[in-house]
């Protein structure tokens, strides 16, 4: 009777180490069983000796009933007699070490622990010493200077990318909201991107009225040439490249260079899904200032349909971006533009070079 006890903890003091290894404090895994009896198999020389399936099925029905392991009911079992499902949930590791309650309640004048008492396995020492810097900080945060995002990151948790790369810092990307504090509480600010421009030449800033945003480089370097031979439609005093879809986190960086006035701002994209989406999330996103479509640009671009293509593979083809863009142009012209859309073509801005505006001269 001795012995089988003895054998019975030796077959289930493997197979729980082995479980506690694999365990994680924040996910489930799943787990073979079929493959886990292999490896205690290899360990133990008399496993068949001492009916060590017996012990193992023992050992997996303890953990079981622990709350260890949790089985995955979907008709798989691992062909031994008694049977086991063949695959189990690993549960998530339980904290040994809960935060002290005093220490909460001592940090519970500007946190809101309630997400943590729901959540208990995020109780965990770096996450505690997180919350200690972010405390310290707010003690005096009214005599610091505003920061950007990611200086402030890198201030208090060790990197300037934990609060925003969520793939890299998992634990970052949802920090301040588990404790409930948000960014401006940080006293940080985020910056506009730069982006490239040209003014055209014998202009100062404060001669700046029209801008034209063009969303690819291409056009980009074209319109500075028709800039500077006065051959450019509205006759912009200055041209920005819109970079894509960068444009629209780094249109706020104008304000950064340019006194605070008026302006006309035209857009010119491709006639296609994202430049559709580009140019009226622009209009959404800043309301105050006067955006729209360079309708004269896109209708020379509706005139060379004949060089049109296929929409790029994996755009997201909003309609409510489609029908925003579209009511700017006459009825004619949106029976082209749907044809376009229907056809799931595409015209790209680069048809407009040099050459092709020479039809226009």
């Amino acid at each position: 009777m001795f012995k089988k006890v003895n054998k019975i903890n030796i077959i289930e003091t493997r197979v729980r180490s082995f479980i506690e290894d694999i365990q994680h404090p924040k996910q489930k895994k799943k787990l073979n069983i079929n493959d886990l009896e292999f490896q205690l198999r290899k360990l133990l020389d008399d496993y068949y000796e001492m009916d060590g399936y017996s012990l193992f099925y023992e050992a997996i029905q303890s953990l079981q009933m622990d709350g260890q392991l949790t089985p995955i009911h979907n008709n798989q079992y691992n062909g031994k007699t008694p049977s086991l499902p063949l695959y189990y949930w690993v549960n998530v590791k339980a904290q040994a070490d809960k935060w002290d309650r005093l220490g909460m309640m001592k940090l519970s004048d500007l946190f809101d622990f309630s997400f943590y008492e729901r959540h208990p396995e995020w109780q965990t020492k770096e996450e505690w010493s997180r919350i200690q810097n972010l405390y310290a900080f707010l003690q005096s945060s009214g005599e610091r200077e505003t920061v950007s995002l990611e200086e402030r990151s890198l201030e208090l948790f060790g990197h300037e990318k934990f609060l925003q790369d969520g793939i890299s810092f998992p634990d970052g990307k949802g920090f301040l909201e588990r404790i409930g504090i948000s960014e401006e509480q940080l006293n940080v600010v985020k910056y506009g991107e730069p982006f490239v421009f040209w003014m055209k030449q014998g202009k100062e800033i404060k001669d700046i009225q029209r801008v034209l945003i063009v969303e690819n480089l291409s056009f980009f370097h074209t319109s500075i040439q028709l800039l500077e031979s006065d051959l450019l439609d509205y006759e912009p005093e200055l041209i920005i490249y819109g970079e894509g879809t960068k444009i629209e986190r780094s249109f706020s960086f104008f304000f950064k260079v340019f006194p605070a006035k008026s302006y006309l701002f035209y857009y010119a994209g491709d006639l296609d899904a994202a430049g559709y989406g580009i140019m009226t999330r622009l209009i959404e996103k800043y309301p105050d200032c006067c955006i729209q479509p360079a309708l004269k640009i896109y209708r020379k671009m509706l005139e060379c349909i004949d060089q049109r293509n296929e929409q790029k593979s994996g755009q997201l083809q909003y309609l409510k971006y489609r029908d925003a863009f579209f009511q700017w142009f006459t009825e004619e012209e949106r029976e082209l533009l749907m044809h376009l859309w229907q056809e799931n073509k595409r015209i790209p801005q680069e048809v407009l070079t040099i050459e092709t505006w020479r039809r226009w001269m």
